[in-house]
């Protein structure tokens, strides 16, 4: 059965490529223009609140054009406006532009058969911006990066009429030329209407035997805790080319009124865990 792709767990993948891109302005004399593509596959739950994992592949992508970034974290794309041509001599960088998101989530079948009894839901596109700080040279020189992200989405088909927020905190270092290893922190703030997904009415508790349940969609709140940790390798016998495996993981927490939604609570687990692997080339 085919799954939705919605690969959170890439969102830590993309942290190997977004990390290794300070070290990477330091030593080349042209990077106007590149492009870094990866595959893999990775264990995550069948959605947010579930305790069922399924194996799902995924991509990520990142490049720079003339200066201009781009970059995808999971089913998100990011643009940044500020044209970048030279390193900061402060080491600090800021990055804003614009986001569009997909959200897959419970758009597939569901393994849970009481989840699934709830049936599907619309695939939601997501608009917004963000905007990001960054400084390079934190504990080892010119290298190693930690960076501070703020992203808005709000939906614009009407499925869920909300938005969500993720504020996120990320360090990364190079421990060699051919190494790497990164952490996240991030949080999802959701508007009234991201209840959507975890609330159960009337009609759905018939057919799925949960209870009844609106209090995720009362008002807005802070919904989930992220942590993420990635590790990378070269094969080519550097990080800014060529090709690099990684290994990476995750663990999530879902809090409050969304931990004690049904779907949460009787059906899934508030504790989320992930894993994957994967390939990645830079141009």
């Amino acid at each position: 059965m085919r799954r939705r792709l919605e690969i959170y767990v890439f969102s830590a993948a993309f942290c190997v490529m977004s990390f290794a891109s300070p070290a990477r302005a330091q030593d080349s004399g042209n990077d106007d223009n590149e492009l870094t593509i990866g595959v893999g596959a990775a264990a995550i739950p069948t959605y947010d609140g579930s305790d069922d994992h399924v194996v799902t592949p995924g991509a990520i992508v990142r490049g720079k054009i003339s200066g201009y970034s781009f970059f995808t974290r999971g089913t998100s794309l990011y643009l940044d406006v500020i044209r970048k041509r030279e390193s900061s001599s402060s080491g600090v960088d800021v990055s804003f532009g614009p986001l569009a998101t997909v959200r897959l989530t419970r758009t597939r079948s569901i393994k849970d058969p009481q989840v699934n009894a709830l049936g599907k839901l619309d695939t939601a596109v997501e608009v917004g911006g963000w905007g990001e700080i960054g400084k390079t040279g934190i504990f080892t020189g010119g290298y190693d990066s930690l960076s501070f992200r703020v992203a808005y989405g709000h939906d614009v088909t009407g499925v869920h009429k909300s938005y969500l927020i993720k504020p996120s905190l990320e360090y990364g270092a190079p421990l060699s030329p051919t190494t790497f290893v990164g952490v996240s922190l991030s949080a999802d703030y959701v508007g009234k209407g991201f209840g959507h997904y975890y609330d159960v009415d009337l009609a759905g508790s018939q057919a799925s035997g949960l209870g009844v349940y609106g209090a995720a969609g009362d008002r807005a709140g802070f919904a989930k805790l992220s942590l993420g940790i990635v590790g990378a390798k070269s094969l080519s016998g550097d990080l800014r080319k060529g090709w690099a495996v990684f290994a990476l993981g995750g663990y999530g927490r879902l809090l409050g009124r969304y931990a004690d939604s049904p779907l949460v609570k009787d059906a899934g687990n508030r504790n989320q865990w992930l894993g994957g692997l994967g390939v990645a080339y830079t141009f």
